[in-house]
């Protein structure tokens, strides 16, 4: 198929929030080049010996997504950020069980990359979920920025039109929230 464009995904984002049951798996088919290229971005920031890989990814958060409650799709960014969300989430979990199931031993790092020149910063799944809880706890809109941003691949304008912000806003939240993040996951970071 074809890569849709973003009129098309928004008209199937539309029939599937009126109801069409096949609505889904069309968005499905639509997108999937897309939602794996973001699934492949965050995947080759995790350790090398990952059990998750980037298609099993994509399909547990379409599994999360068209099995989930409704939900009025307002457009193609809107989507994909819900998308990042459902990605977080399974990776999460993914971390959590690995974890448990090691006793505290399947601890898998993930690094932060930048392309601003910042050294990119390796960190544990479970620590930057943390850390973004407590951000979301301080401000739900940077949180949810950075979710968009590092974990749904959204460009700063996406992610504006997203949570209803101009660019310019967005950016000087992105960095922002990116320093809080580095300061709160330091590994000198006493709080």
């Amino acid at each position: 198929m074809s890569p849709s464009s973003p009129p098309d995904v928004t008209r199937l984002l539309q029939a599937w929030s009126d109801g069409d049951a096949a609505a889904p798996d069309r968005l499905f088919s639509a997108v999937y080049r897309d939602l794996h290229r973001q699934a492949e971005r965050f995947m080759r920031a995790q350790s090398p010996g990952h059990t998750l890989q980037a298609t099993a990814l994509v399909h547990e958060a379409y599994f999360r997504l068209a099995g989930g409650e409704a939900v009025d799709w307002k457009s193609r960014a809107h989507f994909f950020g819900v998308a990042a969300k459902a990605m977080r989430s399974i990776l999460v979990d993914h971390a959590r069980a690995r974890r448990a199931s090691k006793r505290g031993g399947g601890a898998e790092p993930i690094t932060l990359a930048t392309s601003d020149g910042i050294p990119a910063q390796s960190v544990e799944v479970l620590e930057l979920d943390q850390a973004l809880r407590g951000l979301a706890e301080l401000d739900p809109r940077k949180a949810t920025l950075v979710e968009l941003r590092w974990f749904g691949g959204l460009s700063i304008e996406e992610a504006a039109e997203v949570l209803k912000v101009s660019p310019a806003t967005a950016k000087r939240e992105w960095r922002t929230a990116r320093a809080w993040l580095r300061r709160e996951l330091s590994p000198d970071c006493t709080g």
